[in-house]
């Protein structure tokens, strides 16, 4: 039995058949090479550098263990029942609320400004824009919070401006990254209808990235609640305050029940944003 004849690969067009094998030639090779050799030289001078003992790194795991079964283990579960510890689990949740909640309504501003294809004045609004975004993001979410308790003293109020500016540098970047992968046609179309810049954002720029802003924003507060278990170790209120007190006091057991407390709720925090992801995939 013959194979038919619009079947035959002989009878298929050339370039469908014809494949090219290709391989990097002089200078790339070289180019490779060196990049390669370089990586792996700085690698072994950073080691040599830093002093890092790679023979113990093989035995950590053991006496880690050994750590966590003798100081850490059991975990005082009585002490993260205690009323006062979760009144300040209730403070966490709320502060990465507010924190990325105020970030979040300023960042979509800030994605705007700083999208270079609808910003309302590429030559002044545009890099004041993204120089705020640059700032927010380059200082840490801890540095935040130490230079606000410094100048308003310990609370909440601090852990929540901190995280407020964290969210601004971090949903601020990824909007504007967004806004400028927009499709233009709707937008030009607003403007030659003689549309101000608020009505092409509102009508021709957010309709195009509404689903991702809400996947940004589930992001955002999932990332924020995180920072918002720790921010209270400089004096920012909520959990980490618990966590210092004990950490300092070596209260290994309290420590470690703190500790499993934090993991549950970053995986019910994890749960929740994933059904929310979830949800707003299924909307696009």
């Amino acid at each position: 039995m013959t194979m038919p004849e619009k079947a035959r690969p002989d009878t298929l067009r050339g370039d469908d058949v014809h494949r090219e094998w290709s391989r990097f030639k002089y200078p790339q090779t070289l180019i490779n090479y060196g990049v390669l050799f370089g990586i792996l030289l700085f690698f072994s001078y950073s080691i040599h550098y830093l002093n890092i003992p790679l023979e113990r790194i093989l035995g950590m795991f053991g006496r880690l263990g050994d750590v966590l079964a003798n100081r850490y283990y059991p975990p005082d579960l009585d002490y993260i029942a205690d009323t006062d510890y979760l009144d300040s689990v209730i403070e966490t949740v709320q502060m990465a609320y507010l924190g990325t909640l105020f970030g979040l309504t300023l960042a979509i501003f800030l994605g705007w400004f700083a999208a270079y294809n609808v910003s309302p004045s590429r030559k002044y609004i545009y890099p004041v824009a993204r120089l705020v975004a640059m700032g927010c993001r380059s200082v840490h979410e801890m540095i935040w919070a130490i230079l606000f308790v410094t100048i308003l003293g310990f609370g909440l109020l601090p852990g929540v401006l901190a995280l407020t500016m964290f969210s601004i540098g971090f949903a601020g970047k990824l909007f504007a990254e967004e806004v400028e992968s927009i499709d233009m046609g709707e937008v030009e179309a607003i403007r030659a209808m003689g549309g101000t810049n608020l009505q092409v954002f509102v009508f021709g720029v957010f309709p195009q990235v509404r689903v991702a802003f809400t996947g940004i924003a589930i992001y955002t507060w999932d990332v924020a609640f995180r920072a918002a278990t720790v921010v209270g170790f400089v004096g920012a209120g909520g959990m980490g305050w618990y966590l210092k007190r004990n950490i300092m006091q070596i209260e290994t057991e309290r420590t470690a029940a703190i500790l499993l407390s934090i993991v549950v709720l970053v995986v019910i925090s994890e749960l929740i944003s994933a059904w929310a992801r979830s949800r707003v995939s299924k909307a696009q």
